[in-house]
C-alpha cells in the first residue's frame, strides 16, 4: 500500500502513482482530506456484485453496477446507500378462454393491459400471478381463462366459447368475450382489456359459430356461406410480438379460419367438419378454437393459452425475476409462471 502524508500545509502540483497493489492511502494529520475541483467530480470504484472485494474493510464504498446502487460495507455486510429509482413498461395478459362444444364458439382472448410505472426503488418486490388458460368443453360452454395480476392490476381471463347443438348457449363474458353458437350472440369483453365475441349463424344447411374476441378487434360472425367466425386479432406490444388473439369458431358444414397465428396473438383454430380445433398458444392469452360438428370433429373444444407478464426497462439488468433477456438497449423480464419481480 502506498501512503501520502501531508501536514497542515497545502501541496500543489503533486503527481503520484500507486504501487502494484492498486491501493492508494491518503492521510492528513488534522483528519481532513479535501479533494476538490472547480467543475469535475470524483469517480467511485465500480463493479458487479460478483466483483466485490473478497475481504473488504468496514467503510469500503463502491458503485454496484449490477444493481445500479451505491453500497457500503458495514459490520453486517454490504448495505445500499442510495436506492436509485427507475421506470418500467409492462404487459399483463390473462389466460384465454376455452372453445365450446358442438358447432361451438371460439374462446375469447385473455384481458390485455399495457402500461408503465415510474419511481421503482431498488429492492422493492412485486408479486405476479399468471393465469392459466380455460379448458375446452366436451359437453357445454368452454371454461373462462384465469386472471393475471401485477402492480395491483388484474387482467381478466378470456370468456369461454358458446355451446352449439341442443341447449345451445351464448359465449361467456371475459377479458375478451367468447363467440356465440347456433343462433346465439357473442359475449362482451372487459372495457379497456378486450373486445366482444362474434355471433353465430344458423339455418338448415349451415351452423357456423362466432369467433372469440381479441385485444385489438371483436370476433367475427359466422356466415351463411358456411364460414365460421374468426377470432379477433390481438395487439402488438413493445417487444414486437402480438398477444391476446381470439379463438376461431367451429361449424358443422363450415370451417374455422386461422386468423390468430402467432403474429396476431396466438388464438386457436376452430374445428372443421372432421378436424379437431387447436388450442391457444401458451403464454399469449390466445383463445381456444371452438369444436366443429359431425363425426371425427374432435371430442371437445380446445383450451385457451396461458397468460404472461412482461416487464422491460432501459439499459442493463437491474431487477430480478422471470426469464431475463436483452434486446435493442432494453432488459426484459418475462414471467410465464407466477413469481416475484424484485426491482
Amino acid at each position: 500500500m502506498s501512503t501520502i502524508r501531508a501536514g497542515n500545509t497545502t501541496t500543489t502540483g503533486l503527481t503520484y502513482t500507486s504501487d502494484t497493489t492498486g491501493q492508494l492511502n491518503l492521510e492528513a494529520q488534522n483528519g481532513i482530506i479535501n479533494m476538490q475541483t472547480s467543475t469535475g467530480g470524483m469517480i467511485i470504484p465500480s463493479g458487479t456484485t460478483a466483483e466485490r472485494p473478497a475481504t473488504p474493510t468496514i467503510g469500503t464504498t463502491r458503485l454496484n453496477s449490477t444493481t445500479g446502487a451505491m453500497e457500503v460495507y458495514l459490520s453486517g455486510g454490504w448495505t445500499t446507500i442510495v436506492s436509485p429509482t427507475y421506470s418500467i413498461d409492462y404487459l399483463i395478459v390473462a389466460g384465454g378462454g376455452g372453445g365450446g362444444y358442438d358447432y361451438a364458439g371460439g374462446g375469447g382472448a385473455g384481458g390485455y393491459i399495457a402500461s408503465s410505472l415510474s419511481g421503482l426503488t431498488t429492492g422493492s418486490q412485486y408479486p405476479i400471478t399468471i393465469g392459466a388458460g380455460g379448458s375446452g368443453s366436451g359437453s357445454t360452454t368452454g371454461s373462462n381463462g384465469n386472471n393475471s395480476i401485477f402492480n395491483s392490476q388484474t387482467a381478466i381471463g378470456g370468456g369461454g366459447g358458446g355451446k352449439g347443438g341442443a341447449s345451445n348457449t351464448a359465449g361467456s363474458v371475459g377479458g375478451s368475450g367468447g363467440g356465440g353458437a347456433w343462433g346465439n350472440t357473442g359475449a362482451a369483453g372487459t372495457a379497456g382489456q378486450g373486445n366482444s365475441g362474434g355471433n353465430s349463424f344458423s339455418n338448415s344447411n349451415a351452423q357456423t359459430a362466432g369467433g372469440g374476441g381479441g385485444a385489438n378487434a371483436a370476433g367475427t360472425t359466422g356466415t351463411a356461406g358456411s364460414v365460421s367466425g374468426s377470432g379477433g386479432a390481438g395487439k402488438q406490444w413493445l417487444d414486437g410480438n402480438y398477444y391476446a388473439g381470439g379463438g376461431g369458431g367451429g361449424g358443422y358444414l363450415g370451417y374455422g379460419v386461422n386468423v390468430a397465428a402467432a403474429s396476431l396473438g396466438g388464438g386457436g383454430v376452430g374445428g372443421l367438419l372432421a378436424t379437431a380445433p387447436t388450442p391457444g398458444n401458451p403464454n399469449t392469452g390466445g383463445g381456444g378454437g371452438g369444436q366443429g360438428g359431425g363425426p371425427g370433429a374432435g371430442s371437445s373444444g380446445a383450451s385457451g393459452g396461458s397468460g404472461v407478464v412482461i416487464i422491460r426497462y432501459s439499459g442493463a439488468q437491474r431487477g430480478s425475476g422471470g426469464t431475463v433477456t436483452s434486446a435493442n438497449g432494453y432488459t426484459y423480464h418475462t414471467f410465464t409462471t407466477s413469481g416475484t419481480f424484485t426491482a
